[in-house]
C-alpha cells in the first residue's frame, strides 16, 4: 500500500555529532511549559542545565569526558532555586544519565552517574519521584546486573532510600521490573549486597501488601499476593535472573505442604482434615502464593526445572522437595489438572541428563517424604517393611495418573523431530530404574509408544530420523518385563477381534501394530519363545478361525484383510518358536497338568479363557501361577487350530483371497513341523473339504472351481502329504480319489486363450506328481481329458483347445526347462560312456503318454488339429525331448506290457507286442522328421546311436469326418492344385481362378472355417505363382531371408519357393496383382475367425509380399496400419488379462502377439529390400565397402545405408512412406516393451498370477526388442528420430518413468551402442541446423517434428545416462562433432547452450574415467568448452532477451537422465533463460571440465562480465530475475578462483533503486545466501552504506516544487540505504557487524533528528525501525546495552504521539505502524534487558488480566487504547485482523504481514491499529502464560516481507 511520506511531528533538537538521541518528548502528566516560572532564577536554573546538556553532543568522546559532563551536571542541577522541586529537561537530563550507565564504560562513569541520580532523587522528594519514576527508573534498572562491586551499594542505596519508599500506586506497575533490577544481586550467596537485596525485597513486599490493609484484617496476608506473582513473572521470564529467584524463593517461599501420618498418605498429621480439598485449613502465606492465578506458581517451576543449567534444575528440585510436595493441596485442589501435569512433565524431563542428584531427587518428589511413625515411647522411627508399599500408595494417589497423561501427550504429539519423538520413551526408560514409579506407569503407556513409533515411520523426514527413535524404542522396549509385553499385546489382539463387528479399520490399525512389533524388536527371549509366542499364537488361530467361519457365513468388508494380517503374525511368531516349546515343561506348576487324552478341539473357548486370565489377572507373570496350558496342549491345540483354518478357506463358497488361503497352509506346514510329538488331529472334516464334489472326467462336463481355491487345495495336499510322520495322515485310496478331481479342475486353467494362470496351473500339476503314491495317476487323468470329446471321431480324436493346453503343460513343464537346457550344455550326445540317457523318459511321466496321443495326430493330415501339431513340433525348442523319448522306447528298452491279469507285476513280456511298439514310436518318428525336418534334423545330428533305414510312410486314414460339405471344397481345392502343377495350367489360368479364390477365402475367414483357409491360401499362391510363370516371371522372386521370430514357418508349398537361391535373378517387374488380395489379408490379419490360423495366414502374406514387386510401396501403408492396430487391440486384451477383472474367455493371447510382430517385421522387410534395390540399380558401382547390405545384415561404414540422389520423385515417395511406416512399428514396438515399466504402479493386480505375469513381459520384451535391432539395422537414424520424439511427448505428460524406458531400451540395443547412437544424434541435428555439410547418406528425411534444441537436450539426457566407460568408445566422434560445431557455429547457434551442456556432461563423465591420454583430453575438452562459450555469447548476447521481463519459469530442461525436463517448448532454451539455466547446471562442476585455475578464473568473468553483468543492468530488473539466475550466482560465489567479478555484479545489483521491488519469494530463497556470501569476504560493506547516510539539514530547503522534489529524493535514498543495512545485517550471522554498531548507532541517531521539513525528512523512522529490528534478530542483547536509550525514547515519542490530544496532522501511519511492529518484536523476543522496559508500554503482570473494575493502567498502550475507544464508536471495532495471530504454536508477533496485507491506508488505524493496542497487554501475558518459544522464523519473514515491500517507498 502507498502511504503518505510525512513523519511524525516532534520536538526539534540542535543538530549533535551524532551520538546523541533527540529529547525525549514532553510527559504527557507533567508539562515543563506549564511549570515555568516568571523569575529570572528559574530561567537561569533551566538556562544552565540545557547547556550542560548540549555539551554532551560535542564534548564527551573519552570516559573522562563522561564524569566531566557529570560533574557539570550536578553542579547545575544544585543551583537550583530553594523554592522549585521541579527539574527543568527532565526528559533529556534521564536520557543521559541513561547513556552515562553504559555498560562498557568504567565503574567511576557509573558511580558518578548514580551520585547524580541520588541528588535528583533527593530533590524530587516522594511525590515528584513517583510522578517521574517513568523517567529515572528505567536507565537505572539493568546497572546491577553489570555494576562493580563499588557500584553496586550505591545504587542499592538508591532503592533502600528512594523506590522503596514510594507510594504502592507508583510501585505497583513496576513491580516485575524493580524485582528483575535487584535478582542479580542474589546469585551469589554470602555477600554483603545478597543480604541488603533480600531486606529490600522484604521491605518490598511489604509495601505492595500495605494497600491492604485497611480493608483485610491483620492476620490476613493476602496482600502479598501481587508480590509473589511478580517473583514468579520474573523468573519465568528472564533465564538470566533466574538463579536469583531461586536463591529468594529458597528462603522466602512458605511451606506449600503439610506432614502426613502412617494412616494413609492423604490423612494430615495432628487431627487434621484428611481431605485435600478443604483449603479453609491453610494459612494466609499459602493462599498469597496460589492466588489469583495458581498457574504462575507451577509455570515458575516449569521454567526452573527446564532451565539449562544443572544447578538451577537441582535447586528448583529441592525446592520442590521442601516447599511443594507432591500432596500439596495447591498442586491436588488448587491448580488445574493441565498445570499438575506441566509441573510433572516438566520435572521428569529432568532424567533426560541422567544425573543421578537430578534423579534421587525426583524420586524423592514422586514417592512422597519419609513414612514416620511415633511408638509409645514416644520414639520415631521408619518402619522398612511399610516403605515399598507406602511410596507406592502415595505415588499412584497424587502423581501417577498425571504422570501417565504427560507421558502420553508427549507420545501422541504429531511432531516430526525425531529427538522429541524419542525424548518420552527415554524418559519411560530412566523411569524404570525406579520400580515403584516405572512399574506404575510402563503398563499404561507401553502401547502407545509403540503406536507412535510405528505411526512415526509413515511421517518421519528422513531415514535417520526413524532410526533415532527406533533405537530409543528398541532399549525401551528391551527393559521392559516379557510377560508385561505379551499382556498389552494380548490386549490389543482381544479388542481388535472384540470389535470386528462394525469397526474392521480399527482392528486392522491394531494387528498391524502387533505385525510391527514382533518384526522389530526382540522378542527372542527364552520366557517369550518357550511360553508367550506359542500362546499368542493359539490365540491367534482361534480368533481367526472363528473369524474365518462367521465370514464364511456372512461375508463382510474389511473382514479378509484381518485374517490376512492375524495369519501373517502368526506365521511370524511360530517362526521364531523352537519345537522345545511343544514339549518342554520346565516352567509348570504341579496343578497345571492335565490329561493328555482331553480333546482340544472341543476346549477352544476354555483354553483362551484361560489364556485371557493369565495375561489379564496375572500380567503374564509365571511367578504367581504358571502357564495356563502345559506345552503339549499348546502344541495339539495350535495344530487342530491350523487345520481348522486352512479347512475354512478351502471351502467352495468360502471368500478367502489366494493370498489368505497361501499364508494358512504355509502356517499349516510350519505347524507340523514344528510339533513333532502331537497326536494325529481330527482330519475328516479337512479331507472331507478337499475332496469335494468329485467332478467326473466325460465329455460334456468341465469343473467351474476357482483356480486360486484349486491352487490352494493342491498346496494343502501337499502340505500333509510332505508331514514327517511316520503313519501317513492320508491314505492311497483318498489319494486316487482326490488328485483326479484336482487335475480335472487344474485342466482349464492351461488354456491358451485364458493366459492368467498357465504357469501356476503347470506346477500345480506337477506337484500333484510328486504328491501322488501311483506315479502314472495323474498322467493318465490327463490323457482321459485329451480323449474326452462330444461325439467321438477316429479322424479327431482330440480336440483342438485340449491340444493347445497340452502345449502350454509342455511348455511351462520345469522337467522340460531344464532337461532342455541341460542338453544345450552338451555338445554331443553319443559321448555317454554308459549309454543312452535313460533319465529323459522318467521324467516326462507326467507328459509321456498325452504326447503319445497328440503324436497320433501325425497320422492323420485332414484332422481338425494336424495343423496345430505341426506346428507345435516345428516351434518346439526343446523336440530333442520328444525324439529321445521315442529312441528310448523303440530302440534301448524292451517294450513291457501289463495286461489285465498281470496287475501291478511288470514281469510278463509279450514280444509279440515289442516289436509291434518298436516299429510304432519308429513310425512316429518318422512322422517327426517329415512335419518337422529342421528341429528332427538338428536334434538328430548329435545322435550317434541313431541310424533310420526305413522312410517309407505309413498310409493315409482317409476315413470321413462328418463334414460332407467342407470334404468336398477341401477335395476341389486338392484338385484344382494338381490342375495347375500338371502341363494344363495355362488354360487354367485363363479362367483367372484368383478371384474366386479370393472370395472364397474371405467366405471362409468370415465362416471360420479354419482348416478351409489354410487350403485356399495354398491354392492361392500356387495359382498367383503359375500366372507369374505363364508370364515369363518364374525367376523374378528374389530369394526371402528368414525372419528372427519365434516360431520356425511350416515348409509346405506357400513358403517353398522363397527357400530357393536366386539371387542372381533378374529384378522382378511392376506386377498387378488382384485388388482383392490386399483386402483379403487385411481382413485374414485382423478377423477374430482367424486367431487359430494365424500363423498359416502369416506365411501367406510373406509368401505374397515379395509378388507385389515395386508395387508393395502402394500397399505398405494399410497393411502397417492394420498390424499396427491389430497389435494394439491385441495388447490391450493381454494388459486387461492381468488387470483387476477378467473376462471369461480371452480370445488374444500373447503368441498372437508374436506372429503379428512376424508380419509387421516381415512386411517391412520386403519392403526395405525393394527400397535398396531401387537404390542399388540407380547408384554407380562402388567400393564394396560402400555397398548396402540387407535388412538383416551387418551394418557396414557407419550405422547408415547409403543414400543416392534420386533422379525420380517416385524413388522419394516410396522412401518416406518405409520410413513413415518404420515409425508406426517403432511407436507400436515401444508401447509392447514399454509395459513392465511401470515403477509402483504395476499392472499386475492378482499376486497368484505372478509367475505368469512376468513370463509374458519377458516374451513381448525379447520379442520387440529384436525387432528394434533389426530396424536400427536398417534405418537407425530415423528409428531414433521417433524415439527421441515419443521422449518429447512423454516429459511433457511428465511421465518420468516411461521416459527413463526409452533410455533403458537405447541401451538395451546392441545396434544402438553409444558408438553407433551419438553419431546418429550428430547426424539428426545437423540435417536441421547445417544440412548441406552433411553427405547425403548422413542426413535425416525429417519425418519426425524434432526442433534442433529438442535434439541436443536428449543428447544431453542420453549422455547422462551413459556408464562412464562409453567414454572411450564415443571420445573422439564428439570431438570432431563440438570441432565442426566450432568451425560454423551460426547455423547451431539455438542449440549452442545446450551443447555447452553437453561438453560439460563429457567433463563429468571423464572425470570418473583414466582412459585414454587424461591430460591431454582434458586439455582439449576445456579448449572446446571455453571456445563454446566465447561463440554461444558472441552469437546470442545477453542484451537483446533483457529488455522485457522473463516470467520465472520452473520449466526448464535438466535432462538429468530421468526424463525429466524443465522446458519442451522447441524455442524454450535458447533464450536468456535457457542459457542461465545451463550455465547454473553446469558451474558447480566447473573444476572438472576446466582444470586449470586460471582458466576456470577466466570463464567466470566471461559468465559474469556477459551474461551476470547484463542481466542486473537490464532495463527490467528486477523482473528478469529468475531463481535460475541467482542460482547461477550462488555456484560462482562457491568457486574459490573467482572473487572480483561476482562481487562487483552483486554490488550493482544490490545498489539499484529497484532491488527491493524483487518478489519476496525469490529474495528468501535465492539473494539471502547471495548476500551472506557477498558481505563475508570484504569488511567494507556496512562501512560503505552507512556513508551513504546524510544527517538531516534544512539549509537550502525553501520552499516549492524543486524543495519538495530534492526532499524526496533524499528520503528514497536514506530508505533505500537504510533498507539495505537492514537486509544485510539479516543476511549475515550473527554478531557479524558487532564492530559497525557504533557507527551505526551514530548515523541512526542523526537521523532520527530529521522532521517533516528536513532533507531526509521524518519519513525514514520507518527504515529506521526495521534496522532495530534487525539488529534485535542477529545481534546478542549484551552487544545491544547502548542502544536502549534511543529505542526506548523512540518507542515513547511515536507511541505517545498517537494520542488523541496530540497532534496529527502530518503523522505517518507507516513509521506508526513500523514502531508497533518493533514493539511487538521485542516483547515475542523477551529480551532480559527489555523485559524491565515493557512495563511502560504494556502491562507486564497479572493486572493485564486480573485488574479490579476501578484500577486504571499506566502503560502507555493501555491507556492509549482506552481513549481510543472512548473516543470512537465501539461499533466499528474490529478484531478479526488479528484472529490469525492468536493461534496456538511458537509465540508469534501479532502484527504480520498477513494481517496487514490487503488493508487500505485509511483503514489501517481502525483494523489493526486498535486492535492491537487493546490486546497487546493481554496477548503478552498469555505468551508468557502459555511458556511458547519465540518464533524467531515468523519474525525475520514479516521483516524480509516489509523490506521487499517498494510500496512503502516514497
Amino acid at each position: 500500500m502507498s502511504l503518505e511520506a510525512n513523519g511524525i511531528q516532534r520536538a526539534i533538537s540542535p543538530v549533535s555529532s551524532g551520538r546523541s538521541s533527540p529529547a525525549q518528548p514532553r510527559h504527557r502528566n507533567r508539562d515543563d511549559e506549564g511549570l515555568v516560572k516568571k523569575d529570572k532564577g528559574y530561567r537561569r536554573y533551566a538556562s544552565g542545565i540545557e547547556r550542560v546538556l548540549s555539551s554532551f553532543e560535542t564534548t564527551v568522546e573519552e570516559w573522562a569526558d563522561y564524569i566531566s559532563f557529570l560533574g557539570r551536571l550536578l553542579k547545575a542541577l544544585q543551583n537550583k532555586p530553594a523554592e522549585t522541586t521541579n527539574i527543568p529537561h527532565k526528559a533529556l537530563i534521564s536520557k543521559r544519565l541513561s547513556q552515562c550507565l553504559n555498560p562498557a564504560l568504567p565503574s567511576g562513569v557509573h558511580q558518578k552517574t548514580v551520585e547524580v541520580y541520588a541528588y535528583i532523587f533527593t530533590s524530587l522528594g516522594r511525590s515528584g519521584l513517583s510522578a517521574d519514576l517513568s523517567l529515572y527508573l528505567p536507565g537505572l534498572m539493568p546497572v546491577l546486573s553489570f555494576a562493580a562491586l563499588s557500584v553496586k551499594p550505591a545504587v542499592l542505596a538508591l532503592f533502600e532510600t528512594f523506590i522503596v519508599a514510594l507510594n504502592t500506586s507508583s510501585l505497583r506497575p513496576a513491580l516485575k521490573a524493580i524485582i528483575l533490577a535487584l535478582l542479580p544481586c542474589l546469585e551469589e550467596e554470602g555477600t554483603e549486597e545478597f543480604d541488603r537485596t533480600l531486606q529490600i525485597l522484604s521491605v518490598l513486599k511489604e509495601v505492595i501488601g500495605g494497600e491492604h490493609k485497611d480493608t483485610v484484617s491483620k492476620s490476613d496476608a493476602s496482600g502479598d499476593q501481587y508480590f509473589w506473582q511478580c517473583i514468579f513473572l520474573a523468573s519465568i521470564t528472564s533465564r538470566s535472573r533466574r538463579p536469583g529467584a531461586l536463591a529468594y524463593l529458597t528462603r522466602k517461599l512458605p511451606q506449600l505442604g503439610h506432614p502426613l501420618s502412617t494412616k494413609s498418605p492423604g490423612a494430615e498429621k495432628n487431627g487434621r482434615s484428611s481431605s485435600p480439598g478443604d483449603l479453609s485449613g491453610l494459612n494466609l502465606a499459602i493462599n498469597a502464593v496460589a492466588s489469583p492465578e495458581p498457574g504462575l506458581l507451577v509455570r515458575c517451576f516449569c521454567a526452573g526445572l527446564c532451565d539449562e543449567q544443572l544447578l538451577t534444575q537441582r535447586g528448583f528440585l529441592d525446592l520442590l522437595l521442601t516447599h511443594l510436595p507432591l500432596h500439596s493441596p495447591v498442586l491436588q485442589v488448587k491448580v488445574i489438572h493441565e498445570d499438575l501435569e506441566k509441573l510433572i512433565s516438566a520435572a521428569t524431563s529432568v532424567v533426560a541428563r541422567r544425573d543421578m542428584s537430578l534423579n534421587r531427587r525426583l524420586w524423592s518428589w514422586f514417592l512422597g517424604p519419609e513414612l514416620a511413625s511415633e511408638h509409645s515411647n514416644g520414639s520415631v522411627v521408619t518402619p522398612g517393611q511399610e516403605a515399598f508399599a507406602y511410596q507406592s500408595h502415595y505415588f499412584e494417589q497424587y502423581g501417577l495418573n498425571q504422570l501417565i497423561r504427560t507421558i502420553l501427550s508427549a507420545i501422541d504429539s504429531n511432531t516430526e523431530s525425531p529427538l522429541e519423538r524419542a525424548r518420552p520413551l527415554r524418559i519411560c526408560l530412566s523411569l524404570m530404574d525406579r520400580w515403584e514409579v516405572g512399574g506404575l506407569v510402563v503398563p499404561q503407556i507401553f502401547l502407545p509408544a509403540m503406536k507412535s513409533v510405528w505411526q512415526y515411520q509413515n511421517i518421519a523426514p528422513s531415514r535417520e530420523s526413524t532410526a533415532e527413535v527406533l533405537r530409543s524404542a528398541i532399549m525401551f522396549f528391551d527393559g521392559v518385563e516379557s510377560g508385561m509385553i505379551w499382556a498389552a499385546i494380548f490386549k490389543v489382539m482381544t479388542n481388535a477381534f472384540d470389535r470386528l463387528s462394525d469397526r474392521f479399520a480399527e482392528s486392522g490399525e491394531d494387528l498391524k501394530l502387533i505385525f510391527f512389533i514382533v518384526t522389530t524388536f526382540n522378542i527372542r527371549e527364552e520366557e517369550m519363545l518357550v511360553v508367550h509366542l506359542p500362546l499368542a499364537s493359539l490365540v491367534l488361530l482361534l480368533h481367526v478361525t472363528a473369524l474365518s467361519l462367521k465370514n464364511s457365513s456372512q461375508e463382510t468388508p474389511g473382514c479378509s484383510d484381518v485374517i490376512l494380517l492375524a495369519l501373517r503374525i502368526t506365521n511370524r511368531l511360530l517362526d521364531l518358536i523352537p519345537p522345545r516349546a511343544f514339549v518342554s515343561e520346565a516352567l509348570l506348576q504341579h496343578g497345571n497338568k492335565r490329561s493328555s487324552g482331553e480333546d482340544i478341539s472341543s476346549q477352544d473357548v476354555l483354553n483362551l479363557a484361560k489364556v485371557e486370565r493369565f495375561y489379564s489377572r496375572n500380567q503374564g507373570n509365571l511367578d504367581i501361577e504358571g502357564q495356563p496350558l502345559t506345552p503339549q496342549e499348546v502344541g495339539r491345540a495350535i495344530l487342530q487350530a491350523a487345520f481348522e483354518t486352512v479347512t475354512l478357506m478351502l471351502q467352495p463358497d468360502a471368500p478367502a483371497t489366494y493370498i489368505e488361503t497361501d499364508t494358512a497352509i504355509t502356517l499349516l506346514n510350519v505347524v507340523i513341523r514344528k510339533v513333532p510329538k502331537a497326536q494325529k488331529p481330527s482330519l475328516e472334516e479337512f479331507s472331507t473339504t478337499l475332496l469335494g464334489v468329485s467332478p467326473e472326467i466325460v465329455m460334456d462336463k468341465r469343473p467351474s472351481t476357482p483356480f486360486p481355491l484349486v491352487a490352494g487345495k493342491v498346496s494343502a495336499l501337499e502340505t500333509v502329504c510332505s508331514a514327517p510322520r511316520s503313519d501317513p495322515w492320508v491314505s492311497d485310496d483318498f489319494l486316487r480319489q482326490l488328485i483326479p478331481s484336482l487335475v480335472v479342475s487344474l485342466w482349464s486353467s492351461l488354456s491358451p486363450s485364458r493366459p492368467r494362470y498357465n504357469v501356476e496351473a503347470a506346477r500345480c500339476l506337477w506337484r500333484l506328481q510328486t504328491v501322488a503314491t501311483d506315479k502314472k495317476l495323474v498322467e493318465s487323468t490327463i490323457s482321459t481329458l485329451l480323449r474326452s470329446r462330444e461325439v467321438y471321431d477316429e479322424t479327431n480324436p482330440i480336440d483342438r483347445e485340449d491340444a493347445r493346453r497340452f502345449a502350454t503343460l509342455w511348455m511351462h513343464s520345469p522337467s522340460t526347462s531344464a532337461i532342455a537346457q541341460s542338453r544345450r550344455s552338451s555338445l554331443v550326445r553319443g559321448t555317454n560312456e554308459n549309454g543312452p540317457d535313460t533319465n529323459s523318459a522318467s521324467d516326462l511321466i507326467l507328459l509321456e503318454r498325452p504326447l503319445i496321443l497328440l503324436l497320433d495326430i501325425l497320422d492323420s493330415p485332414r484332422s481338425t488339429i494336424f495343423d496345430f501339431v505341426v506346428s507345435w513340433l516345428q516351434s518346439l525348442p526343446n523336440i530333442n525331448l520328444v525324439i529321445d523319448m521315442l529312441i528310448d522306447r523303440a530302440v534301448f528298452h524292451p517294450s513291457t506290457v501289463i495286461t489285465q491279469s498281470a496287475g501291478p507285476s511288470y514281469s510278463t513280456i509279450d514280444q509279440t507286442v515289442d516289436a509291434g511298439l518298436c516299429i510304432y514310436y519308429l513310425q512316429l518318428l518318422l512322422r517327426i522328421i517329415e512335419y518337422s525336418p529342421s528341429n528332427a534334423w538338428s536334434a538328430l545330428a548329435v545322435m550317434s546311436n541313431l541310424k533310420v533305414n526305413d522312410d517309407t510312410r505309413r498310409s493315409k486314414d482317409n476315413s470321413e469326418n462328418g463334414d460332407m460339405h467342407l470334404q468336398l471344397k477341401q477335395t476341389a481345392l486338392l484338385l484344382l492344385r494338381q490342375l495347375l502343377d500338371g502341363p494344363t495350367s495355362a488354360s487354367i489360368i485363363e479362367l483367372e481362378v484368383e478371384g474366386p479364390l479370393l472370395e472364397e477365402l474371405n467366405s471362409s475367414v468370415e465362416l471360420a472355417e479354419n482348416s478351409l483357409q489354410l487350403s485356399l491360401m495354398e491354392v492361392m499362391v500356387v495359382a498367383i505363382r503359375t500366372r507369374l510363370s505363364s508370364q515369363d516371371y518364374s525367376g523374378a522372386i528374389k530369394r526371402q531371408r528368414p525372419l528372427s521370430r519365434d516360431h520356425i514357418r511350416v515348409p509346405s508349398s506357400l513358403s517353398a519357393f522363397t527357400d530357393g537361391d536366386d539371387r542372381k535373378t533378374p529384378r522382378l517387374k511392376i506386377t498387378t496383382l488382384p485388388p482383392k488380395l490386399l483386402r483379403c489379408l487385411i481382413l485374414g490379419l485382423t478377423s477374430r475367425n482367424s486367431r487359430p490360423v494365424l500363423d498359416g495366414w502369416i506365411t501367406f502374406l510373406s509368401a505374397c509380399l515379395p509378388l507385389y514387386g515395386d508395387s508393395i510401396f502402394q500397399i505398405l501403408i494399410p497393411l502397417v496400419e492394420c498390424f499396427c492396430n491389430t497389435l494394439g487391440a491385441a495388447f490391450k486384451n493381454v494388459q486387461s488379462t492381468f488387470g483387476k477383472t477378467q473376462d471369461e474367455d480371452t480370445e488374444t493371447f500373447e503368441p498372437t502377439l508374436a506372429l503379428l510382430l512376424n508380419g509387421l517385421e516381415q512386411s517391412l522387410a520386403t519392403a526395405h529390400d525393394r527400397l535398396m534395390t531401387e537404390d542399388i540399380s540407380s547408384t554407380p558401382v562402388k567400393s564394396p565397402e560402400q555397398q548396402q547390405q540387407s535388412f538383416f545384415g551387418t551394418m557396414v561404414s557407419g550405422v547408415f545405408a547409403p543414400e543416392t540422389n534420386r533422379a525420380k520423385s517416385t524413388t522419394a515417395n516410396n522412401r518416406l512412406t518405409v520410413l513413415l511406416c518404420f515409425k508406426d512399428a517403432v511407436r507400436v514396438c515401444f508401447t509392447i516393451w514399454s509395459w513392465g515399466d511401470y515403477g509402483p504402479n504395476s499392472p499386475l493386480q492378482d499376486s497368484a498370477a505372478s509367475s505368469s505375469f512376468n513370463y509374458t513381459i519377458l516374451r513381448l520384451r525379447n520379442r520387440t526388442r529384436r525387432i528394434f535391432e533389426h530396424l536400427f539395422a536398417a534405418e537407425a537414424l530415423e528409428c531414433l528420430e521417433t524415439l527421441i520424439e515419443l521422449w518429447l511427448a512423454l516429459t511433457k505428460e511428465d511421465s518420468a518413468i516411461r521416459s527413463v524406458s526409452i533410455l533403458n531400451l537405447l541401451h538395451a540395443l546392441e545396434t544402438s551402442t553409444p558408438k553407433n547412437a551419438i553419431p546418429a544424434m550428430f547426424n539428426a541435428i545437423y540435417s536441421r541446423t547445417n544440412p548441406s555439410a552433411l553427405d547425403p547418406i548422413r542426413k535425416s528425411t525429417l519425418t519426425s517434428n524434432i526442433s534442433d534444441t529438442s535434439l541436443a537436450a536428449f543428447l544431453v539426457a542420453y549422455t547422462r545416462s551413459l556408464d562412464d566407460d562409453a567414454m572411450d568408445e564415443i571420445w573422439n566422434d564428439c570431438m570432431t562433432f563440438l570441432k565442426d560445431v566450432l568451425a560454423n557455429p551460426m547455423p547451431h547457434r539455438q542449440t549452442l547452450p545446450r551443447l555447452l551442456e553437453f561438453t560439460a556432461v563429457l567433463g563429468e563423465k571423464v572425470d570418473n574415467t583414466n582412459f585414454g591420454e587424461q591430460r591431454k583430453m582434458r586439455r582439449e575438452l576445456g579448449d572446446l568448452f571455453v571456445r563454446l562459450l566465447t561463440a554461444t555469447l558472441t552469437i546470442r548476447p545477453m542484451g537483446f532477451s533483457l529488455e522485457s521481463p522473463h516470467p520465472t519459469s520452473h520449466e526448464k530442461l535438466s535432462a538429468d537422465g530421468s526424463g525429466s525436463r524443465r522446458s519442451l517448448d522447441s524455442r524454450g532454451s535458447t533464450g536468456s533463460d535457457g542459457l542461465i539455466n545451463v550455465l547454473a547446471t553446469i558451474t558447480p562442476n566447473l573444476s572438472k571440465v576446466l582444470t586449470d585455475s586460471d582458466r576456470i578464473a577466466s570463464t567466470t568473468l566471461t559468465i559474469s562480465a556477459q551474461v551476470i553483468g547484463p542481466t542486473f543492468r537490464s532495463k527490467s530488473f528486477p523482473e528478469n530475475i529468475s531463481q535460475r539466475t541467482l542460482d547461477l550466482m550462488i555456484a560462482l560465489s562457491s568457486i574459490a578462483e573467482t572473487t572480483r567479478p561476482w562481487r562487483k555484479d552483486v554490488a550493482e545489483a544490490f545498489n539499484d533503486s529497484k532491488f527491493f521491488s524483487t518478489p519476496l519469494s525469490l529474495a528468501q530463497e535465492g539473494w539471502v545466501p547471495i548476500i551472506r556470501q557477498w558481505s563475508l569476504g570484504d569488511k567494507e560493506r556496512m562501512p560503505e552504506l552507512l556513508s551513504r547516510l546524510t544527517s538531516p539539514t534544512s539549509a537550502g530547503i525553501m520552499f516549492g516544487v524543486g524543495a519538495n522534489s530534492a526532499r524526496l529524493e533524499a528520503d528514497r535514498k536514506t530508505q533505500l540505504n537504510l533498507r539495505r543495512i537492514a537486509f544485510l545485517i539479516l543476511t549475515a550471522a550473527k554478531d557479524t557487524f558487532v564492530i559497525n554498531l557504533v557507527s551505526l548507532q551514530e548515523k541512526i541517531v542523526d537521523l532520527l533528528n530529521a522532521t517533516a521539513a528536513s532533507s531526509p525528512s521524518s519519513t525514514t523512522r520507518a527504515e529506521i525501525y526495521m534496522v532495530f529490528r534487525a539488529l534485535l534478530l542477529k545481534t546478542s542483547a549484551h552487544h545491544l546495552a547502548s542502544m536502549w536509550p534511543t529505542i526506548n525514547s523512540e518507542l515513547y515519542d511515536a507511541i505517545s504521539s498517537v494520542f488523541p490530544n496530540q497532534s496529527t496532522d502530518h503523522q505517518n501511519v507507516t513509521c506508526l505502524l513500523q514502531v508497533c511492529k518493533l514493539l511487538d518484536v521485542l516483547l515475542t523476543l523477551e529480551l532480559d534487558d527489555f523485559q524491565m522496559q515493557e512495563w511502560l508500554f504494556i502491562t507486564d503482570t497479572t493486572d493485564a488480566v486480573y485488574r479490579s473494575s476501578d484500577a486504571q493502567s499506566v502503560a502507555m498502550v493501555d491507556e492509549l487504547a482506552e481513549e481510543l475507544d472512548s473516543s470512537t464508536e465501539t461499533s466499528r471495532f474490529t478484531n478479526t485482523s488479528l484472529s490469525g495471530a492468536l493461534q496456538g504454536g511458537k509465540r508469534k508477533p501479532l502484527l504480520t504481514s498477513s494481517v496487514t496485507s490487503g488493508i487500505g491506508k485509511d483503514d489501517l488505524m481502525e483494523k489493526v491499529l486498535r486492535p492491537f493496542f487493546r490486546h497487546l497487554s493481554i496477548y503478552a501475558f498469555e505468551s508468557t502464560y502459555s511458556m511458547e518459544a519465540p518464533d524467531w522464523k515468523a519474525c525475520f519473514d514479516d521483516l524480509m516481507a516489509d523490506l521487499f515491500d517498494d510500496s512503502t517507498l516514497v
